[in-house]
């Protein structure tokens, strides 16, 4: 077991009466427990839990009159990952794979695997199915992108990342989710909290269905697969992001921490779902 501290700091100035929709809380899952947890409002405001999604994330809806808002959550987190060893691990045929596992082949509003699907399958089509394909686009999308900070925006998709060949951690999760797509490989978004991240923030990780389970990779390369305490996961990064705001707020400043000890090796393959 591995045991993670995670926190997080949001200030906003508010203009306007504003919904926020806040996804910053760690999940529970059978391979992640949280212990410790708070999160708290300042001012103190009626904050509304909720569970959407195809697999139920918890958001936190909160109503905020114009004024400074304040969000601080933090907690402790025990990891209990599943780690297997690589080399057997096999893609299943859309025919076998479970019902809630199908909605994560199709495009999404980020990942747009339609339009990349000739591209993929000229560059991936004819490698070796399972693991080592996973981990072969993780590495392209690795080795043609370049890690720059500001230089995409809430708009950039996976088509624009694979012609403009720079982004973020989000960037890179989309293209390497959506070249998985293209080939017939279910993959997903995972957003969470990351130990050894530099700089410290949230971190975006994709998830690949393979022998009948959910396996991370990060093809930044930033942060262990086995450091993620998970806050949710969705088609893209739309579905899981930290904030959503209805109304006029700007974020002032955001403090991420992550800090913890990984147990697994980097070698294998890591399930937390």
């Amino acid at each position: 077991m591995t045991q993670i501290e995670v926190s997080c700091q949001l200030n906003y100035d508010v203009r306007t009466p504003t919904v926020f929709l806040f996804q910053v809380t760690a999940a529970e899952t059978e391979h992640q427990s949280i212990i410790d947890e708070k999160f708290s409002i300042t001012p103190d405001v009626q904050v509304e839990r909720c569970q959407v999604g195809f697999e139920g994330n918890q958001l936190q809806r909160v109503f905020a009159q114009p004024g400074q808002l304040q969000v601080n959550y933090q907690a402790t987190a025990n990891l209990k990952p599943e780690i297997d060893q690589p080399a057997g691990l096999q893609e299943w045929d859309a025919q076998h794979m479970p019902a809630d596992v199908l909605p994560y082949l199709n495009p999404s509003r980020y990942c747009e695997s339609d339009v990349l699907s000739r591209f993929a399958f000229e560059e991936f089509g004819s490698l070796q199915r399972g693991y080592s394909r996973v981990v072969a686009i993780c590495e392209w999308v690795n080795g043609h992108l370049d890690y720059t900070p500001g230089s995409t925006t809430s708009t950039t998709t996976a088509a624009d990342v694979l012609v403009q060949r720079v982004g973020v951690c989000r960037d890179y999760a989309h293209l390497a989710i959506s070249l998985c797509r293209a080939v017939g490989i279910p993959a997903r978004y995972v957003a969470g909290y990351a130990v050894d991240l530099q700089p410290p923030d949230f971190h975006g990780f994709i998830e690949a269905f393979l022998d009948g389970q959910w396996y991370l990779f990060d093809p930044t390369k930033l942060a262990p697969v086995s450091g993620l305490v998970r806050i949710g996961v969705g088609r893209d990064a739309a579905d899981v992001s930290f904030a959503t705001i209805t109304g006029q707020a700007t974020l002032t400043q955001q403090t991420v921490q992550a800090s913890g000890q990984q147990a697994a090796n980097r070698a294998s393959a890591v399930s937390t779902a």
